[in-house]
């Protein structure tokens, strides 16, 4: 016959249900921090894993982020990797552009948002959203 408690933890795992309110995001993330170490392939690390996809629902859809500029994303990757100007217009195909684009004169080709994403590893989804231009 079972222990108590180990009834008790396997009833605990079955009320785990959708997020629908704050108070449950944050009554989820409370028993998040408590299982946190638990280890895969247990039943903690099951519980752990079940409240993690019901909290990311949750965060996706209360919380949506929303993607980048393209042109902001451009700068932002120049920036984690040093690049300069000059080099990403080579990897633009066109090394006079590089400025054009980057100050919102002119924009994004399917050519060149195809070499960014290749090049750059920038999501295409992203690169091809609608942007103002200067």
């Amino acid at each position: 016959m079972p222990q108590q408690s180990t009834i008790i933890k396997n009833a605990v795992m079955l009320i785990i249900k959708v997020i629908k309110t704050e108070p449950e995001y944050l009554k989820a993330l409370k028993a998040v921090d408590a299982i946190f170490n638990a280890k895969p392939d247990t039943p903690e690390g099951d519980q752990l894993e079940l409240l993690t996809l019901i909290i990311e629902q949750y965060e996706n859809r209360h919380y949506p982020i929303s993607a980048p500029d393209p042109i902001e994303a451009i700068k932002f990757r120049m920036e984690q990797t040093g690049m300069t100007i000059s080099e990403l217009g080579e990897v633009l195909g066109y090394r006079s552009r590089a400025s054009e684009i980057l100050s919102r004169k002119r924009r994004l080709t399917l050519p060149m948002i195809r070499n960014l994403s290749n090049k750059l590893h920038i999501p295409a989804e992203v690169l091809l959203q609608d942007y103002k231009l200067a």
